[in-house]
């Protein structure tokens, strides 16, 4: 099997003169690029992700999806951080850990107010951006899957803000949290079991702080990572909608004129 141009370079001669640091470092890493690209073939899903037909007649309103994803991503990086210094203890740890970290740490006051309102712009997003697809008509055939995937992501974004809220564990979240609790124990049939799986049994106690952390940091954002995954996936395979005050453009007949 020949070996790839990018690999298949020519001896070195003696007149030959050589390269600077700058042409060595970007040959070296052109030719691990190809290296990996020849037994992985990534260039061809890349190409097929990245270079893609849009209709036209699409604006700014078609980029709130992406703005949802990054804040998604913003979150995760944020909450990693976080989650190095934080203590899921009822007995003081929690609400210590969150003083350590916007008084001690450095950037932890910023960066927990990049987690803490990036929560609220993340809502915010994901709801104007499913309201920008239901009134574009984008969840019509052949992107109902698309669509239900979404509705899905909005559900456990709401349900990651409401477990991160009890986690600085003050007075606010505690009693906010309680009651979040109680309104779903008063659902009809399911109501009583998802409050005791959300209290993590009978009473609201270091059980439920332990697993409102759980649900928060590993639960959802798995969950939500694999279906955005999957929803990106539909969105590249079916294609972007166009806006509804587009119609396509049909070809006009053509009258063949016959000469007597």
């Amino acid at each position: 099997m020949p070996l790839p141009k990018l690999l298949n370079r020519p001896a070195p001669t003696t007149t030959q003169q050589s390269p600077n640091p700058v042409e060595a470092a970007t040959e070296a890493g052109l030719t691990v690029v190809d290296w990996i690209d020849e037994r992985t073939q990534i260039s061809q899903g890349l190409r097929w992700m990245m270079f893609r037909k849009v209709p036209k007649g699409i604006n700014w309103a078609y980029t709130l999806g992406s703005a949802t994803m990054f804040a998604f991503l913003s979150q995760a990086v944020t909450g990693v951080f976080l989650a190095m210094y934080y203590r899921p203890s009822v007995t003081g740890g929690a609400y210590e850990s969150i003083r350590n970290i916007n008084d001690n740490v450095f950037l932890g006051q910023f960066v927990h107010g990049m987690h803490k309102w990036g929560a609220s712009v993340m809502i915010i997003l994901i709801f104007l951006h499913m309201a920008r697809v239901f009134f574009f008509g984008a969840y019509k055939y052949p992107r109902e899957l698309t669509w239900i995937i979404g509705v899905v992501l909005l559900i456990l974004t709401l349900a990651m803000g409401f477990t991160g809220y009890l986690l600085p564990f003050d007075q606010r979240s505690y009693w906010a949290t309680i009651v979040g609790v109680n309104i779903n124990n008063t659902a009809p049939f399911l109501g009583p079991y998802i409050g005791d799986f959300l209290r993590g049994g009978p009473e609201f106690g270091a059980t439920t702080l332990s697993r409102f952390y759980a649900i928060h940091m590993m639960l959802i954002p798995g969950l939500m990572a694999a279906l955005i995954g999957f929803h990106l996936y539909l969105i590249m395979k079916l294609g972007i909608s166009a806006p509804p005050w587009l119609k396509a453009h049909e070809p006009e007949p053509v009258i063949e004129t016959v000469e007597v």
